[in-house]
């Protein structure tokens, strides 16, 4: 931790210096995956902040310069804290790799000049996969000093975040030993494949699902988990995003459940705030109730399968006006006091 560090806080992730954070698409995993960062970064702490999609949805969040392929600070977090963001792109770190393992120097821009890296990440998903882990795999594992070696040396981040692929596809590419199999059994490939696995499976790591309380996105991030605990990755904490506030008392719900708020009733109340309490007014609130209600019983069906999952669950309510960074701070504050950071 920096010098101007606070008070060290007991959270539900101790010694976790890896999150890895997906969801639907949708769900706004982005947004979490940055307040995440944003609320580790607190207190003094060095956090990077990693996507593997290319889509610079980080960059948008933070309303910063497209990230690049290196790493860069995009944000001051309170106490002195840093978030890094870095955008992993297969192509450079398949240069960095044949660099650090072959020695290529210019080589490797010859190669990329003439389409052989391009070739090599598009025609073995698995090895691209390798590769783009392989980055993530590097950070967490990197020290301030290069030359400091054993347990204590200081890491160069505190803590790792990933803005990874959707819950669609996150096992997939997760599960990058599954993926070289056929393609490298012995070799610098697979034992790379081999450090990032032992890494992903460690208690160093977590897959943290970012869910809305709607059907499709409850269903994914149940099947997810399935497919999580099917390949032993470790699974985190599940994220509620976009929670919205229920605006009626449970007695006017059930009413307008079943069509059955009374029109002389919601035409008593428009007059005693001297609105004018015409029909299509008066109809307009019948149904913006029933939807309300019926969309209040989904989301409470949806609570209670997330309830079952038997995780750690955190809510972040609903942003009207959107997610800037400003908002990051407001849901940062929100997972800090709910013990996820």
């Amino acid at each position: 931790m920096g010098p101007d560090a606070g008070p060290v806080r007991d959270t539900d992730w101790d010694g976790v210096r890896l999150h890895i954070v997906t969801g639907k698409g949708g769900t706004g995993k982005t947004t979490v995956a940055a307040a995440l960062a944003f609320a580790l970064a607190s207190e003094g702490r060095r956090v990077l902040l990693a996507e593997v999609e290319g889509r610079q949805g980080i960059s948008q969040t933070f309303d910063v310069a497209p990230l690049a392929v290196t790493e860069a600070r995009i944000a001051h977090a309170p106490h002195g804290g840093e978030v890094f963001g870095l955008s992993v792109d297969a192509k450079a770190a398949l240069i960095e790799y044949l660099q650090m393992y072959y020695k290529l120097g210019r080589a490797g821009g010859v190669l990329e000049k003439f389409g052989a890296i391009d070739f090599a990440t598009t025609i073995a998903p698995g090895v691209r996969d390798v590769l783009l882990t392989g980055k993530i795999y590097e950070a967490v594992g990197r020290r301030r000093d290069h030359k400091a070696k054993g347990p204590g040396a200081a890491p160069a981040y505190d803590a790792v975040v990933l803005d990874a692929p959707p819950t669609g596809r996150v096992v997939r590419f997760l599960n990058v030993n599954h993926e070289v199999a056929g393609l490298a059994r012995v070799g610098p490939i697979r034992a790379q494949a081999d450090s990032i696995t032992a890494m992903l499976k460690s208690p160093q790591t977590v897959v943290h699902l970012v869910t809305l309380l709607e059907e499709m996105p409850v269903q994914e991030t149940v099947d997810t988990i399935a497919d999580l605990r099917a390949t032993n990755l470790p699974i985190g904490g599940i994220v509620v995003n976009q929670v919205r506030e229920e605006i009626l008392a449970l007695d006017v719900l059930e009413l307008a459940a079943r069509a059955a708020i009374p029109r002389d009733d919601v035409v008593a109340d428009l007059r005693r705030v001297h609105v004018r309490a015409t029909g299509a007014v008066v109809d307009g609130l019948l149904l913006e109730a029933r939807d309300h209600a019926e969309r209040v019983a989904l989301e409470r069906d949806g609570s209670k399968v997330v309830a079952g999952l038997g995780r750690p669950t955190y809510r972040l309510p609903s942003m009207s006006e959107g997610v800037d960074a400003n908002g990051i701070r407001e849901m940062a504050e929100a997972l800090m006091a709910q013990g996820m950071a």
